[in-house]
Order: C-alpha cells, then sequence, then structure tokens
C-alpha cells in the first residue's frame, strides 16, 4: 500500500459512515409523532445497545415522545441505587425530554443475574398496569370493541435477547404476552401497540462496529423481498435501521463514560469502541 492510498483510507472510511447514516435515515419515517416505550432490562442496556435507536427517534424533527421503562435496577453487585441515578443521566444524554420519562423498578420479582429467570406472566402484567387504559386492565373486551393502549410504540429486545441474558429474553416473551392478551376478543383489529425487536446477530458482527451496516442493509432488503413473495402479511413487517454518524457515536460513548461510570470494566471500553450495536440498530417489527 502506497502513501496516498494509506492517506485516503481514513477519508473513504469516514465517508462511507456518514454516507450509511445519512442513508439509514430514510429507512424510518414511520416513527414520528409517536409514543413510544424503550422496554429495558437493566440500566446501561439503553446505552450499549439500543443508543442509535433513542438517538434517531429523540431528534426534535420526529415529534416523538419516547420512555425508558427498565424493570430492574441492576443491583447484583449491591450498586442498584446508583445505577438507577446513572440511567437518568445517560437518557438525558440520548435525548430524553425529561428525567420523568425513566421509571426503573426495583421488585423481587425481576432481580438481576444470569441465572435469574424473570416470569414472563410478571412482565406482562407491568406492561398491563403502565400501558393498558383502565377499562382494558384484566378485562377481557368485546368483539366490537377496538383494543386500546396508552402508548403506540414498544421496543424492546428479540427473542435471542442480544446477549442470550435470561432477562432480556424474558421482555421480548412478556411483551408479546401483553399484547396478545389485550387482542383477546378482539379478532380482526390491529394490535394498538407496535412491537419492534432489536436483532441479534452473530459473535463475528458484534465487533465490526459501523462496517457492519452495509451488511445489515443488504441483509434487510433480501428479507424483505422473500417476504413480499409469501405474503402481504410478510411484506408488512418492516426493518427500521438506525446508524449513528460519529457525532452521534461519541454521544452513545459518552452515555456510558459519563454517566454508568460505575459499569466501565475494562472489557467495556472494547464494546464501546468497536461494539456495532454502539453504532447500527436494525429493529424488526414483530407485531
Amino acid at each position: 500500500m502506497d502513501y496516498y492510498s494509506i492517506l485516503a483510507l481514513p477519508v473513504l472510511i469516514s465517508t462511507l459512515w456518514l454516507f450509511t447514516a445519512n442513508l439509514s435515515r430514510t429507512s424510518h419515517p414511520h416513527f414520528t409523532n409517536k409514543s413510544i416505550v424503550l422496554l429495558i432490562a437493566h440500566p446501561d442496556d439503553e446505552a450499549m445497545f439500543f443508543s442509535p435507536t433513542l438517538l434517531g427517534l429523540t431528534a426534535p424533527k420526529s415529534g416523538n415522545h419516547i420512555k425508558i421503562l427498565c424493570l430492574s435496577n441492576g443491583n447484583a453487585d449491591g450498586l442498584g441505587k446508583t445505577r438507577e441515578t446513572e440511567l437518568i443521566a445517560s437518557g438525558e444524554i440520548l435525548g430524553l425530554r425529561s428525567r420523568n420519562d425513566i421509571l426503573v423498578l426495583d421488585s423481587p420479582d425481576f432481580v438481576d443475574g444470569m441465572k435469574t429467570v424473570w416470569e414472563v406472566e410478571k412482565v406482562a402484567d407491568v406492561l398491563s398496569q403502565a400501558f393498558s387504559p383502565p377499562q382494558q386492565k384484566g378485562k377481557e373486551q368485546k368483539t366490537t370493541d377496538r383494543p386500546k393502549a396508552t402508548i403506540d410504540v414498544l421496543i424492546t429486545f428479540d427473542r435471542f435477547g442480544v446477549s442470550s441474558h435470561p432477562n432480556h429474553i424474558a421482555l421480548y416473551h412478556g411483551a408479546k404476552h401483553w399484547l396478545n392478551e389485550l387482542m383477546k376478543g378482539n379478532q380482526g383489529w390491529r394490535y394498538p401497540v407496535e412491537l419492534h425487536t432489536l436483532t441479534s446477530i452473530s459473535i463475528t458482527r458484534k465487533y465490526v462496529s459501523f462496517l457492519d451496516a452495509p451488511m445489515t442493509m443488504a441483509l434487510g432488503f433480501l428479507s424483505r423481498l422473500k417476504s413480499s413473495r409469501k405474503s402481504e402479511r410478510g411484506a408488512g413487517r418492516k426493518q427500521a435501521l438506525f446508524v449513528n454518524d460519529m457525532w452521534q457515536w461519541r454521544l452513545g460513548q459518552k452515555a456510558m463514560t459519563a454517566a454508568h461510570q460505575s459499569q466501565m470494566r475494562w472489557f467495556r471500553w472494547g464494546w464501546i469502541t468497536f461494539g456495532r450495536y454502539m453504532v447500527v440498530n436494525d429493529l424488526k417489527r414483530e407485531l
């Protein structure tokens, strides 16, 4: 490689990154003027996994109102109260309107731990208490009633939990259980809340940062093409792609280094530097 090629490489990489980030912003025009909740398991999930999504959806021109519901305060190491405060600080960095838009639970039903399996029904019950209208809580509606909820969109992990964490996985199953309960006796209506999940990927793709964006775009295009050939229903389950530009990437890193200081162990530096989820999020509509 000659001298000029070496000098040109950073320019080419930066150009590709910016091009991909700008192109991704055309993939989610549907997310405008929505009431959206990000459902996470632990403080720092929002920064380590969902910062591209949050920074994309909290853009002022989108008109969205974003809230975070965190089912545990991450008290595995006795730092629960500290981590609650850190999550609020992180949310403010990532664009949430107010600290009142962040709710952290401290419940014996949702103990932080890799060996702890949360009950799906209890996750669903939290969502019902928070987002089902009063007249629908614990009550099956008539078939003539349109199912309702107080939010438009729910975002969480997919069935693999990105990191295979059982707490993450429980959120996916709990969210689906809640929405399916809302639909009981309401066949023929659309789900009142769109459920979008963060796609889990292989370990080989987790540490290639923004370089994974072109592959994600290509896979998303092929998936939509395949679905459209199968059925109209499949075609409706679209992918939304969020790619941080360099400034947003630094904001995501700041949410970890400045807010979640108690969690910045040595291995997390590698994650926030090379981790693909710090730059790229692809959401799949489940319901």
